[in-house]
């Protein structure tokens, strides 16, 4: 049996937690996922969980930089299928909720498979897209 090095296990400890640990605190949701891009995260969780197939449901989301929360982000919510080659039929209205979390509304995946959630979020003048692709059934 060998033995580890104790750094070798705090950067698991770091590296191997959930995506959306820190940032999902304020969703108060176990199931939180993350998609991350240059420096922002967006922890998110569909209502209801797991969203379903040609029904409309919500998503509610935080938007971080260094894993703290951001109440002033602009944000837009919509999804595509890349191997369709086509997104959704509905445009999702995005909302802000008390405690720097916001609701996008009016999502529908019309059918199943693999489909891709699309963030643009801006910050300080500057738009990051942040995709997460989930499997839908």
């Amino acid at each position: 049996m060998t033995r580890r090095a104790p750094w070798l296990i705090a950067v698991c400890a770091l590296a191997c937690a959930p995506a959306a640990a820190g940032c999902a605190d304020a969703l108060n949701a176990p199931n939180a996922s993350a998609a991350e891009n240059d420096g922002v995260r967006v922890a998110f969780v569909p209502r209801p969980s797991p969203p379903p197939v040609g029904k409309h449901f919500s998503i509610d989301f935080v938007v971080c930089v260094d894993d703290v929360a951001r109440s002033d982000a602009r944000a837009q919510v919509d999804a595509d299928m890349p191997a369709h080659r086509h997104g959704m039929n509905y445009r999702a209205s995005v909302a802000p909720l008390p405690g720097s979390v916001y609701r996008a509304e009016g999502l529908m995946f019309h059918m199943p498979g693999r489909w891709r959630l699309l963030f643009d979020v801006e910050l300080s003048g500057r738009t990051v897209r942040l995709a997460r692709e989930i499997e839908v059934q």
